[in-house]
């Protein structure tokens, strides 16, 4: 049977598929192998009915609202329907059209395309993960028809299937797939790209939409689906991946620094990974994620997004955060879709990186050219020396501008570490899109990023690079304010954090016994929680679980900088198993300081502060008194990121990021 065909068994409504049943696939010859086998079916697909269905609709603030449904077709004898919010602008014509997928766990968001209508563009934002649909920050809920898959589900996290077909044994049949063998059509990424598709196919249908101009973007697994959609539909003109889609590398390339490395089987490369999809883009894409990212790490962007010519590809990413986006950055997303569907901007190339490993001093020299067809506020080069690209921290190089160029040396404190580099070039954004709108990021200016460059020890080595760095007791002096930090609901004065990876760094981790030491302002009385992370995605100790330390610390209000000091003692596990306080500071991936969070008290997990701070917030002068350093040499954590260690923190890594969603939305 030719695997076309087999497809179209599958998908079409005149098939009943059933495991064991008469039409199951029979021998292996019928499933797919590669990608155009496995999309052989879709364009027939694509003719069946959509019965687009209109649930509910109003009018807010000049745009016209919908809670709608469309069928993805007929699956084993049953429809399956999937839900979602358009908006666009009353009375428009002739609209580019959005198609916004959101990420695990969480659900189509009524607040993105409201903003996209405001900003001119009919969007529709599909309710794939199944979870009931919600009005935006209201927390309301709609209680009408909601996704039904029918006899599949691709919920997330799956609603009716014990196995989630989007990990592990996602090939696998059962009760819930589309095959009664083994393949990449039961895997759920297969299925919920179908609906994508399908969305399109919604937009192209609608009255007001100019079906030439269709863009996509998507967060989390919503990065990772809109990468692949961008890849296999060429009615996208336009694609944003946030915080997905940076393909895998496999354990084998061992020739590689850094990277999270998996053990994809040829099956899984050829059909559902992105590796598959991203030679195919053809449309202009910017990819928007930060550096530390779990979900979409940077060096395998890097290394997997090679070969996309600069003339249809940018990227913007965010110094320190992990899942989330500085609003410098995040605003990057209207200024693509206005460029490519509205032509009313033109997004600067990318910056061109040089990176100068052989030089007179053996310090390696970093060369950014930037494009000055708009004015350039500053450039920031980045570079690290640390294996682990889920942990490790960014410094800031300190670049200074030559001519039409800025030159920044990275010194490094061993040739047996790797070196990571990439550049930041910063912009005026554009009056029109500074103003933003309700639910969108906007900023005076907006960030356009180099392509990372990296070189393995060997090249360090064969350089003649030499070890001119050392440790250095001062963390931050406060001058450059929260630069080396990422924060997090800054808006919300009882929940805000301000984090940073630095004490993660050779250069600043802290001498044994040493006690950490700040000044803080106040005006009044106020609580200031420290946390010390350790051993996050098992950077310091592979294998070993991450465990969290804070301590309360209680500020009495005062005019003036008041200092806070807190020792080794003072630090207890936040997780009731354990008691003994932090032992020393060569585990600590990460500090971060906020009003409120969880401590220990009397052997139990308890909540601290929670009420609004007072005063302005701003440190200085952090940094490790007493104690003394080990004995020299690249100290604890120095590999590189284990599969096995991402697979046991990635759930909670989802949960967490989805509390901090809601953190921000200030519910």
């Amino acid at each position: 049977m030719p695997a076309p065909y087999a497809f179209l068994l599958a998908l079409t409504a005149s098939l009943a598929l059933v495991p064991g049943g008469p039409h199951a696939l029979a021998d292996a010859g019928a499933v797919p192998r590669t990608l155009d086998e496995l999309w052989a079916g879709f364009a027939e697909l694509d003719k069946s009915p959509l019965k687009a269905e209109t649930l509910k609709e109003w009018e807010q603030d000049g745009v016209v609202c919908r809670v709608v449904r469309y069928q993805v077709g007929v699956f084993k004898g049953e429809p399956s329907k999937v839900a979602g919010f358009y908006a666009f602008p009353k009375g428009g014509k002739n609209l580019p059209g959005l198609l916004s997928v959101h990420g695990g766990g969480q659900s189509a968001n009524l607040d993105d395309v409201v903003a996209d209508a405001k900003r001119g563009y009919a969007s529709l934002t599909l309710n794939w993960g199944g979870n009931r649909l919600n009005f935006g920050r209201s927390g309301v809920t709609y209680g009408g028809p909601q996704t039904d898959w029918g006899k599949l589900d691709a919920t997330h996290p799956p609603q009716r299937n014990k196995v989630n077909h989007f990990i592990g044994a996602a090939f696998a049949p059962d009760e819930f797939t589309l095959d009664a063998v083994e393949s990449p059509r039961n895997s759920n990424w297969f299925v919920v790209l179908v609906a994508a598709r399908r969305g399109l196919t919604f937009l192209t249908l609608q009255p007001e939409v100019d079906a030439r101009k269709l863009g996509v973007y998507g967060h989390s697994m919503g990065g990772k689906l809109t990468t692949n959609l961008a890849g296999i539909d060429p009615r996208v003109r336009a694609a944003v991946p946030s915080c997905g889609g940076s393909g895998v590398v496999l354990e084998t390339q061992t020739d590689l620094p850094g990277c999270v490395k998996t053990r994809a089987t040829a099956a899984e490369l050829a059909c559902v990974a992105d590796n598959a999809y991203i030679p195919r883009v053809a449309c202009p894409i910017l990819w928007l994620s930060p550096t530390n990212d779990f979900n979409a790490p940077i060096d395998n962007m890097a290394w997997n997004w090679r070969d996309l010519p600069d003339d249809r590809v940018r990227f913007s990413v965010s110094p320190h955060f992990n899942h989330h986006h500085a609003d410098e950055h995040a605003v990057t997303r209207s200024l693509w879709f206005d460029e490519h569907l509205k032509g009313t901007f033109k997004t600067p190339r990318t910056p061109r990186l040089v990176l100068a490993l052989k030089t007179p001093d053996g310090v390696p020299s970093v060369t950014v050219t930037p494009d000055e067809v708009l004015p350039v506020r500053r450039v920031d080069v980045y570079y690290s020396i640390d294996p682990h690209v889920l942990s490790r921290f960014w410094r800031d190089a300190r670049a200074v501008k030559k001519g039409a160029e800025w030159v920044a040396a990275c010194p490094v404190m061993s040739p047996d570490q790797p070196l990571f580099v990439f550049a930041n070039v910063v912009h005026d954004t554009p009056a029109a899109v500074r103003e933003g709108a309700a639910g969108r990021a906007t900023s005076e200016t907006f960030v356009l990023s180099s392509r990372q460059l990296s070189a393995a020890p060997a090249a360090l080595k064969a350089a003649a690079v030499r070890a001119t760095d050392a440790p250095d007791r001062v963390i931050d002096d406060g001058s450059r304010g929260w630069h080396d930090w990422y924060r997090l609901n800054w808006a919300h004065p009882p929940l805000w954090v301000a984090a940073t990876r630095k004490v993660r760094d050779p250069k600043w981790r802290g001498p044994d016994g040493a006690a950490l030491q700040f000044e803080v302002r106040c005006p009044t009385d106020n609580t200031l929680v420290v946390q010390v992370h350790t051993n996050a995605w098992g950077a310091a100790a592979p294998g070993e679980p991450a465990i969290d330390y804070a301590v309360a610390k209680g500020l009495k209000g005062s005019p003036g900088w008041q200092t806070v000091t807190v020792g080794l003692k003072d630090l207890l596990p936040t997780d009731p198993k354990s008691v003994a306080p932090l032992a020393n500071w060569r585990g600590a991936t990460e500090l971060s300081i906020s009003p409120s969070g969880i401590v220990a008290r009397d052997g139990q997990k308890v909540g601290a502060g929670g009420t609004p701070w007072q005063g302005p917030r701003e440190i200085r002068n952090l940094q490790w008194v007493g104690g003394a350093y080990p004995l020299p040499g690249p100290g604890p954590g120095a590999g590189a990121v284990r599969p096995e260690d991402v697979q046991k923190n990635f759930d909670d890594a989802i949960k967490k990021s989805l509390e901090e969603e809601k953190n921000k939305m200030g519910k």
